[in-house]
């Protein structure tokens, strides 16, 4: 038999004294009635074990106090987030946006209403006499300003080329929150008929705020969807009803408390309201990976005759280490967004890390003093007997859940996929290679108005202006003009003439209008031809840029915005990358002391993700499907949104891998039989990994059903690639590799196998009743000697 070359410790030899369920050895004992997995029932049981089986009542009481204390300190959360978060706070856009708004208060309009004139045209006397009135009502309302208009200006770009429609422009002071409430307060003045008119709002500000109240009321609806179906699932999974219901439990747990934390981050950080929707979905879906991984291993130490404490220590051992281990791989793939600037990824990084660690905090102190008071009773209530007669018998016996149930199947497909470990590692790989093709022609582009449901006010708005109007009102691109560093004086008008031809001069470019100036500062306005921010207009951010002046500029709007966004990220990506990549590398070597698991565990999660950034190309920014499933297709991807969908899928992916792992890893341990030890982690968590990612699927689907288009390409997405992780990669690619490796799989140098004898993690001791034999898909485990549970 081959050396194992990271034999485990005792429980009691993990540094620190270990993770959660570090207990003292005598808790793990052999030779328990039964055959249990923990012990003789005079056993003792230390460490955090111990304080939830003698304490339970008191652990749940000072969890329900502190969940009641998160719904109050959670409470309007919503209402303080931001729905932007795109630009990159020191890009020269930004900082062309804020002096031209400190300089210029009402140069940038944010609110536009379309007046419809109808049959009659923007000219006839009676509709401008009207939207002469109506302007002047605006610009009397408190926060707005700078109110100009078709008939005032006559400028051509605020009407449209077929005469029955122009434009009131103005802008709404104040930062999204304040310029939300004086939208509330004078949207329902403006809009509708006003004698030969009918007016519409939109702009910039109208479609933010339409935007966030129409996530809010989605989130809403996601979780009215995704709970009861969650619960129907978890049922499916355990039988048991009381079972199902702990994980659901944790979840809430996690939700709540992450609320909390996001409000009391909106203190001193701008956080977005997207967020959200991570928050639902991954307090859901990890929470319920967790409770499953955990119930699931409680009660299969129960069905090996355990006693509740001994299983709940022998579960916390095990599961509670991987759930633990899982969670910090999860929180760094999050935490990585921190190294962008955008608040809008990092808002993701801090909804995720918090319910991340709440999720596993719950799961791993809650859960077990529930497990504890529930004891035997986890498997009350069973369901099944009502279409299966006598199962609530074996249910009551401490039966294993559906998941494991099919575990010899799960064996014996793995024993399959090696034996022809070639053939489905090279099919799986090309297979998602050409899944992720259409990826190699993204184009990206910052999100608007077609975010929205073509039956959104804002959104009719902006379409009639993209459709019917010469140039777009708000989508220019402004060059911000101040003196040179040290020049004694500011520019002169000759200078500014010359700078405007030379502006005008640039291809691409349909009317430069300015410069508009106040003391020594001024800013010219550039129409772009075609979008706003399509590939012409971001060429011409670049040439714009490169003019030279006797005096500094900086360019700013919206395709400005888009490319220093994009530089932004391509900045930075590569320290994402490495982040993620050397931490996973890390903890995954802790894990299994092998030096190949880690790099085929990175490689393979990457691999994974292809089909997720394939159908996002061809299904959103293509178009494809678009009218099955509502949206209208903008031609691109939103810049942060790949970024994003990383992390968040290349972390759950993690996710699956160390439950997988850790289970490889322990029967290898125990029995030094590499194929074996695959084909048994397969058969043990096949079921499972595949339950959890159908349940997480859900939860991602009901987010994805949102109206709008980031959040239904996020939901969908994630859910693509979850199952697509779980069903081929954990299937197929993992077993198959793992195969085609050998016995190398394990291999590490001696330094790092010191090192990891030293600080790595381990499952503990492992119980008799973790591997029955009549359930292994190669027959028994071959005999050897064993010292204190490890193979030798």
């Amino acid at each position: 038999m081959s050396e194992v070359n990271s034999p485990p410790r005792p429980a009691s030899a993990s540094p620190g004294g270990g993770p959660p369920g570090g207990d003292s050895p005598a808790s793990g004992g052999k030779g328990r009635r039964g055959g249990g997995p923990s012990g003789e029932g005079t056993s003792r049981v230390g460490g955090w074990t111990g304080f939830v089986t003698a304490r339970p009542r008191l652990a749940l009481l000072a969890a329900l106090v502190l969940t009641a204390l998160a719904v109050f300190a959670g409470g309007g959360v919503a209402d303080r987030m931001g729905s932007g978060g795109w630009e990159d706070p020191a890009a020269e856009s930004t900082y062309a946006t804020e002096a031209v708004e400190r300089a210029f208060p009402a140069s940038q309009p944010n609110l536009l209403l379309l007046v419809d004139a109808g049959r009659a045209g923007v000219d006839d006397p009676a509709v401008a006499a009207e939207a002469a009135r109506l302007a002047k009502h605006l610009a009397a309302e408190d926060g707005v300003t700078g109110v100009g208009s078709y008939w005032q200006t006559k400028a051509p770009a605020l009407r449209a080329e077929d005469g029955r429609h122009a434009l009131i422009a103005a802008r709404i002071e104040g930062d999204e929150k304040t310029a939300a409430e004086v939208l509330d307060r004078i949207a329902p003045t403006f809009r509708g008929e006003h004698g030969p008119v009918e007016v519409s709002v939109g702009g910039p500000v109208a479609v933010q705020h339409e935007m966030t109240t129409i996530i809010q009321e989605d989130l809403l609806r996601a979780e009215l969807i995704a709970l009861p179906v969650t619960l129907v699932l978890l049922v499916m999974v355990f039988g048991s009803a009381v079972a199902a219901l702990l994980p659901l439990g944790v979840g809430i747990v996690a939700i709540l408390g992450t609320n909390a934390v996001l409000r009391g981050i909106t203190e001193f950080a701008d956080v977005s309201v997207f967020a959200q929707n991570l928050t639902i979905a991954l307090g859901l879906g990890l929470a319920i990976d967790y409770a499953l991984f955990i119930v699931r291993r409680f009660r299969e130490e129960l069905a090996g005759g355990a006693e509740v404490r001994d299983a709940l220590g022998a579960t916390l051992r095990t599961a509670g280490r991987t759930v633990l281990f899982s969670a910090l791989t999860v929180a760094v793939s999050l935490a990585a967004m921190l190294v962008f600037p955008q608040y809008f990824l990092r808002s993701f990084a801090y909804a995720g890390i918090a319910v991340v660690l709440l999720a596993a905090a719950a799961a791993l102190i809650l859960l077990p003093a529930a497990l504890m008071i529930l004891g035997h009773r986890v498997n009350a209530l069973d369901l099944r007997r009502l279409f299966r007669p006598g199962r609530g018998d074996a249910a009551a016996a401490g039966a294993p859940d559906q998941a494991q149930e099919g575990g010899a199947g799960w064996g014996r497909f793995a024993g399959l996929v090696m034996r022809r470990a070639p053939l489905f590692a090279f099919a799986t790989v090309i297979g998602l290679v050409l899944l992720g093709l259409p990826f190699l022609g993204v184009k990206f582009g910052t999100p608007d108005d077609r975010q929205l449901p073509s039956t959104a006010e804002s959104h009719i708005v902006q379409q009639e202006i993209r459709d019917g109007f010469p140039g777009s009102p708000t989508g220019g691109l402004e060059v911000f003009v101040e003196p040179a560093a040290g020049a004694a004086s500011g520019p002169t008008p000759a200078q500014y003439a010359q700078y405007r031809d030379r502006i005008a001069a640039l291809p691409g470019v349909l009317r430069v209008d300015g410069p508009v100036t106040a003391g020594t500062s001024a800013y010219f306005t550039v129409l772009p031809e075609g979008e706003a921010v399509g590939e012409q207009a971001q060429q011409l951010v670049h040439e714009l840029r490169d003019v030279s002046a006797p005096f500094d500029t900086s360019v700013t709007g919206r395709a400005a915005v888009l490319e220093d966004s994009k530089a932004a990220i391509a900045d930075r990506l590569p320290l994402a990358l490495a982040i993620i990549a050397v931490v996973t590398l890390l903890l995954v070597f802790l894990l299994t002391g092998s030096v190949l698991i880690p790099v085929q565990a990175v490689v393979l999660n990457a691999l994974s993700l292809s089909a997720m950034f394939g159908a996002v190309v061809w299904v959103f920014q293509d178009g494809n499907l678009s009218e099955l499933l509502s949206f209208t297709s903008t031609g691109d991807i939103e810049t942060t949104l790949p970024v994003l969908m990383f992390c968040i899928a290349f972390g759950l992916s993690m996710d699956y891998g160390v439950f997988l792992l850790s289970r490889i890893k322990e029967e290898h341990d125990r029995t030094g039989d590499h194929e074996h030890a695959v084909r048994f982690g397969l058969q043990r968590t096949g079921g499972l990994i595949t339950a959890a990612a159908v349940i997480l699927a859900v939860v991602m689907v009901a987010i994805g059903t949102s109206r709008v288009t980031n959040t239904k390409m996020l939901g969908l997405g994630i859910a693509l690639a979850v199952l697509m992780d779980a069903m081929v990669v954990r299937s197929l690619l993992v077993p198959a590799v793992m195969k085609l490796t050998g016995a190398a799989t394990w291999w590490a140098p001696r330094p790092l196998r010191r090192f990891h004898e030293r600080f790595g993690l381990s499952e503990g001791e492992i119980s008799p009743t973790s591997r029955q034999p009549e359930e292994t898909a190669g027959g028994a485990a071959p005999a050897a000697e064993e010292r204190d549970g490890v193979k030798v």
